[in-house]
This record gives C-alpha cells, sequence and structure tokens, in this order.
C-alpha cells in the first residue's frame, strides 16, 4: 500500500475519532449516560420525553393510509432478516476456522437502544427495532463478506465502486499480478491477527 493511502486512512481515523468527539458532547446536551450497555437519562428530561409521547389511537388516526397498507409487507422482511441471520452464523461458524479467518463479533453490529427513549409509542419502538435489526444484520453481513473476500480475492476493482468496506483500501490494485502472488499469505495472515481486528 502506498503511503498516500496510509496517510488518507490515517486522516479519516482522525476524522471518525473527532466524529465520536461530538456525539459526546450530543450526549451531553441531551443530558444522558451509557451504564451497562442502557440509556439513563436525567429524571427532568424523561419526564419532558413523556409529555411528548404520542398514544397509539392518535398515531394510527394520524398515520397515512398507505403507511398502514405497506406496514405488514415492510415487516415481512423480518422473515428474510432471520434466515439471512441464521446463514451468517452457520455460514461463519463452519467456513471461517477452516480458512483461519477470526469470526466476525455479531454484538459488535447490532445496538438496541431506543426502546429506552420515553417518548416512543409501541410502534415507534417496534420500528425501531425492524431497522436496528436490519442495518446491524446490513453491517454484520458486510464485515462477513469483506473477511471472506479478503481471503479469496482481495483485488481492488477497475472501475470505481460506491461505498467499499474498510478492508478494501488494504487489498491488491487492479492488475498488480505481482503483489497479489507475493503478499496474498500475508493478506490472509492479517485474519487471524486478533489485534488486527481491534
Amino acid at each position: 500500500m502506498t503511503r498516500q493511502i496510509d496517510e488518507l486512512i490515517r486522516r479519516i481515523n482522525e476524522l471518525e475519532d473527532e466524529l465520536e468527539q461530538e456525539f459526546v458532547k450530543k450526549r451531553e446536551a441531551f443530558q444522558y449516560i451509557i451504564e451497562k450497555k442502557r440509556v439513563r437519562f436525567a429524571e427532568e428530561v424523561t419526564l419532558q420525553q413523556h409529555r411528548l409521547k404520542t398514544g397509539l389511537v392518535r398515531y394510527l388516526a394520524q398515520a397515512r393510509p398507505l403507511n398502514v397498507l405497506t406496514a405488514p409487507l415492510i415487516y415481512s422482511g423480518l422473515a428474510a432478516f432471520a434466515a439471512l441471520d441464521l446463514f451468517l452464523f452457520v455460514y461463519q461458524s463452519l467456513c471461517f476456522p477452516i480458512y483461519g479467518i477470526l469470526k466476525v463479533r455479531r454484538v459488535d453490529h447490532f445496538v438496541f437502544d431506543r426502546q429506552d427513549l420515553p417518548y416512543l409509542n409501541m410502534i415507534e419502538r417496534f420500528n425501531c427495532f425492524y431497522c436496528s435489526y436490519g442495518n446491524g444484520l446490513a453491517g454484520y453481513f458486510r464485515e462477513i463478506a469483506a473477511r471472506t473476500e479478503q481471503y479469496w480475492c482481495p483485488i481492488k476493482n477497475g472501475r470505481r465502486i460506491v461505498a467499499s468496506h474498510s478492508r478494501y483500501p488494504r487489498f491488491f490494485e487492479y492488475g498488480d499480478a505481482e503483489s497479489y502472488r507475493r503478499e496474498l499469505a500475508q493478506l490472509r495472515a492479517e485474519l487471524m491477527d486478533q489485534e488486527a481486528e481491534k
């Protein structure tokens, strides 16, 4: 990998750290802390948020009819999500040990904390669960696929791709046969290094 790419990755990491610091400032502004993976608001904030909660009857009465009609189709996606989740579990449980790839920690990709928001009603909480599960599953799937790609085909595409995964910058340049043959074993070995995964 070139120094310029290494430098860009370093700067991206610094920006991600800076972004995380801004999120911490937002937490302070809304007066909440994270305690044992649960969000806790200050009591006066919780009371204010309870006052802003929309009851179920009013929520449904104000809903657009097309939203209500399409909800069953959207929610039916849970079955597909669950099937994919099971497949990913079996896939990496069987294949990753054979190839010497560290398994993706599922817990790192799923965050279900919106149920702690006092201003959400039961339907809104379920919607948040659905989105958290779908997006968490997408991240989990993406990391499993990225590790698989790093093992089997760590070559950049000839054409630009949109939103490549985090491992992609370390892949070999399109057409660089020498580096691919010379360094493939090293790139695969990184998949077994727990320190590199942190």
